[in-house]
């Protein structure tokens, strides 16, 4: 018996898309979903009463940045990361593979794992498929992710191609690392880059393992957006159908639509909470500053039809204050939206394709008809 299952509720007539629910220990996640990024065992600003409020049902941590602080072993005397951070709903921990492509210049990499440079004091920190498991395995997250190599973007066929033959090895030895399978679902990723045939290849590999899971991992690395629904339309279709495919480090709207009609159910990123530090809040798809002038005087709540904590109580104006005088409050109440506006768009597409709404066009109605700048 696996940690994880997946039900298909619903099949797209004319897409790929599908609603469905993933099960987990802790819960279950209807999807298509975004999940928030709580790198550090928090999501940026906010308590986990707030992020549950705001609609989500699982949130995403980091074992390479949870190693470094506070340590694994701190987060398994504590009980394990739900008890650790308070949050009592489902948990994915990322690999730390990411990493091996964002901190590039303070690593190297070989065939048998990474040695990172610390940030904090330039110490050297190993880590191998079986440390990854291991660490992910004292934090106790519902879904873990195989250590992989995530190349960059532009990159060669020949590093690419490399990068897929160690990310398989690398699985492999994940799998037979892994001590808590009843407890903790371990997902594969798929990588490739933007070359079809390797990312076929890296499928094709990866579900001869027969995973409780499958992400597609190597994208949102500096590639357009065409690329990246490009990968998930060639990738998706081969990942099986009774399992949860989750896409790596994706969360606009125009992302999020392309590849649910490719056949994705899960989806994370850190750009409600990052855009919230700076000032920025996604309001009906519309991206908007609010330290602009036209909302000094605008006493309308951000959407009138939010249901989430700060459209409820808050203002334009009041917001923009906040923000321009770097108030953390305001960082706080606009996070809050824009995950809810994520949850609620994800939430929508769901409605859609269980009423067989769904296109590759897709978007709420009440988004067309929304005048949000007028004053």
């Amino acid at each position: 018996m696996t940690a994880v299952t997946f039900t298909c509720e619903a099949q797209c007539l004319q897409t790929h898309a599908r609603a469905g629910v993933v099960h987990t220990p802790h819960g279950d996640i209807p999807t298509p979903c975004f999940m928030p990024v709580g790198t550090l065992a928090n999501v940026k600003t906010l308590t986990p009463e707030q992020v549950k409020s705001a609609g989500a049902y699982i949130i995403l941590s980091n074992t390479y940045h949870l190693h470094l602080q506070p340590g694994e072993e701190i987060v398994r005397e504590a009980g394990g990361l739900h008890q650790f951070m308070h949050w009592d709903g489902p948990i994915l921990t990322d690999s730390g593979g990411f990493q091996v492509f964002s901190l590039s210049e303070m690593r190297s990499l070989d065939e048998d794992g990474v040695t990172f440079r610390s940030p904090r004091d330039g110490s050297r920190i190993r880590f191998t498929p079986e440390k990854a498991i291991a660490i992910q395995n004292a934090l106790g997250s519902d879904i873990i992710m195989a250590f992989d190599e995530c190349p960059p973007y532009p990159a060669t066929y020949e590093a690419v191609e490399s990068a897929v033959r160690r990310t398989t090895a690398w699985l492999e030895r994940c799998l037979c690392a892994h001590q808590r399978s009843q407890e903790q679902a371990l997902f594969g990723i798929v990588q490739g880059g933007v070359y079809p045939e390797l990312r076929q290849r890296s499928a094709r590999q990866l579900c001869e393992f027969d995973l409780p899971g499958y992400a597609i991992g190597g994208v949102s690395v500096g590639e357009p957006p065409e690329a990246i629904e490009a990968i998930v339309q060639a990738t998706a279709p081969l990942l099986p159908s009774d399992r949860p495919r989750y896409l790596m480090g994706v969360g606009t709207h125009r992302e999020m639509v392309g590849a649910v009609a490719g056949g994705i159910d899960l989806f994370d990123c850190v750009i409600p909470t990052r855009w919230a530090r700076h000032g920025t809040v996604v309001v009906r798809g519309q991206r908007w500053n609010i330290k602009n002038t036209p909302f000094r005087r605008d006493y309308r709540p951000l959407d009138p039809d939010c249901s989430c904590y700060t459209c409820q109580h808050f203002s334009r104006a009041y917001l923009c204050h906040l923000i321009r005088a770097k108030e953390l409050l305001g960082y706080t109440l606009l996070a809050i939206h824009n995950i809810a506006e994520l949850m609620s768009f994800t939430a929508q597409m769901r409605v859609a394709i269980l009423a067989n709404q769904f296109t590759r066009d897709w978007q709420p109605s009440s988004y067309r008809s929304f005048d949000g700048l007028s004053v």
